[in-house]
């Protein structure tokens, strides 16, 4: 459907019986999102809240809480977004096939934004403290916009041609906000907003801002979207959501989507830095307090109907995931285009995605050599760690297509048994160090700061791995191993998180590799993981990469029996071992409030107004 409004989304799921009214009223404060994030688990309808305790607006949680759902929103428009994506890709197939691609033209039309003098945006004036005051996690530093569509434009070519869309983190009040007055954002400098604030820095001019929440629904996917530079996310907006976006611009400079529920305009303060945060993120854990721009609030617009979406992130799935797959479906075919000798990639839901990323490319260097070794790899790799969000990688794994063309690079079991039976960890491990990881990750040696490796494997397998559990006896401290995958074994280690400086969390680990020679029976296990309970890691797949690949930094964390350094090459002649216990520097992990888990459960009760509706 090509909808006009948030609203018109919402009685269209109603009438194909994929949304809930909920008339009883709901507390904002933490209730509001631990039902959403039940609700996405249970994989329930979209939930429309008619009473918000303190709030006269209406909210709206779920709408993309399936990628059946969400491909559904837009069943009017993919076929045609696809087709785009693959004339991007061989620009000649319009011409084999003309018939197939009569839906690009008006796809085109409609990449162009439209300036209209008026619209429903202007029906309503509020005040920040009157919006819905959303908090997801007990440690929140406030209520924050989950789905906030941000919209900047370059100083220097101002206009929607360089103007950048996206979702960045927003935090209405707490702290040391002047209510009503300043709000809060949080993003990284290479995001494209951050290009915009420093070029404003550079020409001595104000970055105004516009913060759209709801409109719709391809509004709040193009702000997710990792486009390349210079393709506006309004333009993609535009075709997925199947007509032009529409936009006013106010005598004060500032722009206003015509038909978004919400939008605050405000002028970020170069000379302004307050306390942001903490913020129960996409990682599992809370982001914690640190100093990030202001936005001095000018205005905050409503139409009359207006419905406020909202969303949780937390640890992965959360309902973000949707966006991610979508966003694979759309994008996956252009990645060959972009780097040479890649075949595919996948960012991993579960491990908070930028901590682990797989990929998939060629081999071609030396066909003729009798033992195939990672080269052409390693140059993918490097250009892999050259784009954009992909840069924000702890982990590569990559392997070379060649060896197993069938490889699905999203089954991950499947994934790592090819690797580590391949991967010779005496050479296929390449070091980043004292470089740049994600903001929102704690792992490294600061803020922002850390490391990546690469592990690259390809040629004909070198072991076999095995499917026991390891049976013999480990070191003092070290005990309850799990095997998790074949070839994976975790152990629960000694508790990391009263260790006063680094070398006491590096003894222990020294301890434990040097206990074993590369013959002892525990090298089996290409891959031993030392966390802080073993069950619960090896319990699920999920388990093992979110606690495995969120609470490790390859340079700090990562051991080897029989580890050698040659020509400044570190390798290992037996297992590979990694430090994923949480350590003092780690920021905590989200964690529900029982309270509010026990009011819920008495709503899903008989009778309540969730029953049947979440567990």
């Amino acid at each position: 459907m090509s909808y006009r409004s948030l609203r018109e989304c919402v009685e269209d799921l109603e009438r194909h019986g994929q949304l809930r009214r909920i008339a009883a009223e709901v507390d904002p404060d933490l209730e509001l999102a631990e039902i959403q994030r039940r609700a996405y688990r249970c994989q329930a309808p979209a939930l429309l809240f008619e009473r918000v305790r303190g709030c006269s607006f209406p909210v709206v949680c779920n709408l993309f809480g399936t990628l059946e759902r969400t491909r559904w929103l837009f069943r009017d428009t993919l076929t045609a977004v696809r087709h785009l994506v693959e004339l991007k890709i061989d620009p000649a197939a319009f011409w084999r096939n003309p018939w197939r691609y009569r839906d690009v033209p008006r796809t085109l039309w409609n990449l162009r934004p439209k300036y209209v003098r008026s619209g429903p945006i202007q029906q309503g004036r509020t005040t920040i403290r009157k919006l819905p005051p959303i908090r997801s996690w007990p440690k929140d530093g406030g209520p924050f916009v989950t789905l906030p569509q941000v919209y900047t434009e370059d100083p220097r070519r101002p206009g929607w041609r360089f103007s950048n869309l996206g979702m960045y983190r927003i935090q209405l009040s707490g702290n040391d906000y002047q209510l009503d007055h300043e709000i809060g954002l949080h993003y990284q400098i290479h995001r494209g907003i951050g290009v915009h604030h420093a070029a404003a820095l550079e020409c001595g001019k104000p970055l105004r801002v516009t913060i759209a929440v709801g409109g719709p629904p391809a509004m709040t996917v193009a702000a997710v979207m990792p486009l390349p530079e210079g393709l506006p996310e309004l333009a993609f907006a535009g075709a997925l959501g199947g007509r032009r976006v529409r936009l006013i611009q106010e005598s004060d400079g500032h722009t206003l989507f015509a038909d978004a529920d919400f939008c605050i305009t405000g002028t970020v303060d170069p000379e302004r830095l307050l306390p942001e945060g903490p913020f129960g993120d996409h990682l599992g854990y809370y982001s914690l307090t640190h100093p990030f721009p202001v936005l001095r609030v000018d205005g905050v617009y409503h139409r009359a109907d207006a419905i406020w979406p909202f969303t949780v992130v937390g640890r992965p799935p959360q309902e973000d995931t949707s966006f991610g797959e979508l966003i694979h479906e759309l994008t996956g075919p252009v990645i060959p285009t972009v780097i040479a000798g890649l075949k595919a990639v996948h960012a991993v839901d579960a491990a908070g995605v930028h901590p682990l990323l797989l990929a998939i490319g060629s081999e071609r260097y030396v066909p003729y050599a009798q033992e195939r070794r990672p080269q052409e790899l390693l140059t993918i790799a490097n250009a892999v760690l050259g784009q954009g969000q992909l840069s924000l990688a702890k982990y590569l794994l990559i392997v070379a297509g060649e060896d197993d063309p069938d490889l699905n690079i999203h089954d991950i079991p499947a994934f790592l048994r090819h690797l580590l039976c391949r991967i010779d960890w005496r050479r296929d491990l390449h070091f980043q160090t004292r470089t740049t990881i994600d903001t929102l990750d704690y792992s490294g040696t600061g803020f922002n700061e850390g490391s990546k490796v690469v592990m690259a494997a390809s040629g004909k397998p070198r072991r076999e791995l095995p499917q026991e559990n390891f049976g013999s006896s480990l070191p003092r401290d070290f005990d309850e191993p799990r095997l998790c995958l074949p070839g994976v074994l975790a152990i629960r280690g000694p508790s990391a998180r009263g260790a006063r400086n680094r070398s006491e969390l590096e003894a222990s680990m020294q301890r434990f590799v040097r206990s074993f020679t590369p013959t002892d029976p525990i090298n089996r296990y290409p891959l031993i993981v030392v966390v802080d309970d073993s069950d619960f890691t090896a319990r699920e797949l999920n388990n093992f990469l979110w606690v495995v690949f969120t609470r490790s930094d390859p340079a700090s964390d990562i051991y080897g029996i029989g580890e050698f350094i040659d020509r400044k090459h570190w390798g290992c002649e037996g297992s590979l071992v990694i430090d994923a216990r949480i350590k003092p520097h780690h920021a905590p992990p989200v964690e529900e409030d029982p309270e509010v888990t026990r009011r819920v459960n008495e709503m899903a009760r008989r009778g309540g107004p969730l029953y049947g509706i979440i567990d």
